[in-house]
C-alpha cells in the first residue's frame, strides 16, 4: 500500500507550517526576532514572573531547545534575567525595551502572515478550520505527551570507578 502524501495530516501540517513560518521569519528577521522567540516574547510580554519551566510547559518545548532560544535572546538584547520575586533559585524571564518596542510589528507580522496563508478561504471556513486545528493539536498534545518518558528524578548511586573496581581472577 502506497502512503500518500496529499492525504497525510502529519506531511500537510509540517508542510504548512514551514511555509506560514518561512513567511513570517522573513519579515521579523529586520527586527531581530526569529519565530521561535516571537513566541517567547508574546509570553513574557502578557505574564509577569514567568521562568524558563514554565516557557518550557506553555510552548511545549524541549528543555534544551528553551535553553538555547532564551540564551540567544540575551545575548541579542531581547530578554533579560531576574530574580524570581517568590522563589529565590527560579530567574523570570522579562522583555527588554527593544523587545518590547519591536513586539507590535512582528504581531502585524503575524497577523498578516495569518491573513495571507487563509485568504482562500471564506471567513466562515477560517473560522472551522482554526477551529478543528486547535481540536486536532490538544488532541495530539494529550495524546503524545503521554507517550513521552518521564525523567527519572531518583538519586543513583554513581558507577564504580574502575580504579575502585576488584582486580580481575585468574581462572585455570
Amino acid at each position: 500500500m502506497a502512503f500518500v502524501r496529499a492525504d497525510s495530516a502529519g506531511y500537510l501540517a509540517t508542510r504548512l507550517a514551514r511555509l506560514v513560518t518561512g513567511a513570517f521569519h522573513r519579515r521579523i528577521a529586520p527586527m531581530g526576532i526569529a519565530p521561535a522567540q516571537f513566541s517567547v516574547l508574546l509570553e513574557v510580554a502578557q505574564t509577569a514572573n514567568l521562568t524558563q519551566r514554565d516557557l518550557v510547559r506553555r510552548l511545549d518545548v524541549e528543555q534544551g531547545t528553551m535553553t538555547n532560544t532564551l540564551s540567544r535572546m540575551e545575548r541579542d538584547g531581547l530578554i533579560l534575567r531576574r530574580a524570581h520575586p517568590l522563589d529565590a533559585r527560579s530567574q523570570t524571564i522579562v522583555p527588554t525595551a527593544k523587545a518590547e518596542a519591536a513586539l507590535p510589528a512582528a504581531v502585524a507580522a503575524a497577523e498578516e502572515v495569518n491573513r495571507e496563508a487563509l485568504a482562500a478561504l471564506s471567513e466562515s471556513e477560517r473560522r472551522r478550520f482554526i477551529q478543528l486545528l486547535q481540536r486536532v493539536v490538544e488532541h495530539c498534545h494529550d495524546l503524545y505527551q503521554a507517550e513521552q518518558p518521564q525523567p527519572d528524578n531518583r538519586i543513583k548511586a554513581p558507577a564504580p570507578r574502575p580504579e575502585t573496581l576488584p582486580p580481575p581472577t585468574e581462572t585455570a
